[in-house]
């Protein structure tokens, strides 16, 4: 049977082995092989490769985003305080290596400085954007390359948005819907309410309730714990009706009771970070850290990054199916889009020859049109050179024979000068010998 397969052409005998309509058959094996350790396997391999994690922190200046990041993970990050007096919201990525137990994370926290503190928010959404396309474009290049380092390049793209809403007590600001309208798209979006002991109880309800609304009737998609695994459904599915989650951050410890605890101390009692009688950080903590960072990392490779990937690739001309909607391969992709590259690239050069050719056409007119104005010119300077040549000449002759007219009367007044002092001269010796006599 095998050597009838492997005897016809090479499309008969793949044809032969896939057996195209038959499913995959279970059967047993007579004893232990070994491939159920591929889990501890990858897991081996996960730990020793490490992990990363990227936070977007959106929100105005002031809600306390630096210090619920450290009271997330427990630790003080370096940073300084953003001012209200930046011109435009910019962007501040920090990198932090951190290790738990044997379990190292690369976490990367991005802020938004100057979010919301210009007297015109119209484009405050804009960086954001730009940056989330950014980390998306800078992956893309990176796995089109020939040669690929996919598994030691560091990942930039955001995991989780984090998007602080004012504790105002009455509806979300138009910002804040028309921002994460715009974001929901890229990143997974986690709104949550900062220093929620800022209201009371009966107004935090109200208020989560207003803003659940709000992003209904909006059309804002925020991200969902998910439900489909079993081991995790049914706290997951509870968290999801917690949405937004009132938080409070604070790295100061008390002592209440016998135990040291983060809370934050006012003239009227004590706040408990952790105690979700007063506020919701513990379910913050457990699903953005301890449930489902893992769901919000497969997230945005799977769904954000793939539409960011599919749209930038359809820009470039690249289809998975030609107009007949038959399958259409990358190679054919290929050809198609350098075809058309080379027909362009012709048509180009044919149209810039042919203006090349039409402006040396017109150069040339031009210049014939100059040269026959500089010969009519310069038959003009030389008919007028001629002409005042001609005055000149006639004028000398004129002066040459007023000097000859001239010199003929001297000569002739001379003549009669001697002539007359001559006969003076007889007439004198005529009287003076006269006078001897």
């Amino acid at each position: 049977m095998e050597a009838e397969a492997n005897s016809g052409s090479p499309e008969d005998s793949w044809a032969f082995i896939q057996r195209p309509g038959e499913g995959c058959r279970t059967v047993p094996l007579a004893g232990h092989v070994g491939f159920d350790s591929l889990p501890d396997q990858l897991v081996n391999k996960s730990v020793s490769q490490g992990f990363c994690f990227n936070i977007l922190c959106v929100g105005e200046t002031g809600l306390g985003k630096s210090t619920l990041m450290d009271t997330l993970f427990n630790t003080k990050f370096e940073g300084e305080p953003a001012t209200h007096t930046q011109p435009g919201v910019q962007l501040r990525s920090n990198t932090y290596d951190l290790q738990e137990s044997n379990v190292g994370l690369k976490l990367t926290i991005v802020s938004t400085v100057g979010f919301g503190d210009q007297i015109n928010k119209e484009d405050s959404y804009k960086p954001i954007m730009e940056f989330i396309d950014a980390q998306f474009e800078a992956y893309l290049q990176e796995e089109l390359k020939i040669r690929r380092v996919l598994h030691t390049y560091h990942d930039s793209r955001i995991h989780a948005c984090l998007y602080f809403i004012a504790p105002t007590g009455h509806s979300l600001k138009s910002l804040d819907l028309v921002t994460m309208k715009k974001l929901d798209s890229k990143v997974n979006i986690i709104p949550i309410i900062a220093k929620s002991d800022a209201i009371s109880k009966s107004e935090l309800t109200k208020f989560k309730i207003k803003i659940t609304s709000e992003l209904v009737s909006n059309g804002v998609q925020i991200y969902q714990f998910p439900t489909d695994d079993e081991s995790v459904a049914e706290i997951n599915g509870t968290m999801n009706a917690h949405l937004p989650f009132a938080v409070i951050g604070s790295t100061e410890e008390l002592k209440i009771g016998n135990k040291m605890m983060k809370a934050r101390q006012y003239p009227w009692g004590t706040v408990q970070v952790e105690n979700e009688a007063h506020c919701d950080f513990v379910k913050l903590r457990e699903m953005l850290i301890r449930i489902n960072m893992e769901d919000l990392r497969e997230q945005t490779h799977s769904r954000h990054y793939e539409l960011y990937r599919r749209c930038k690739l359809e820009e470039m001309g690249f289809k998975d199916t030609d107009p007949d909607s038959k399958p259409f391969s990358l190679q054919e992709t290929y050809e198609a889009k350098r075809n058309e590259f080379l027909g362009e690239l012709q048509k180009k050069e044919e149209e810039m020859r042919q203006m090349f050719v039409q402006r040396v056409k017109e150069k040339e007119a031009e210049l014939k049109e100059a040269e026959k104005e500089l010969h009519e010119k310069f038959d003009r300077l030389k008919k007028l050179h001629q002409d005042e040549k001609k005055k000149l000449e006639d004028k000398k002759k004129s002066l040459d024979d007023e000097v000859n007219a001239f010199k003929q009367r001297k000569t002739a007044a001379e003549l009669l000068q001697s002539q007359g002092s001559q006969a003076g001269g007889s007439q004198t010796l005529k009287r003076d010998k006269e006078k001897k006599n």
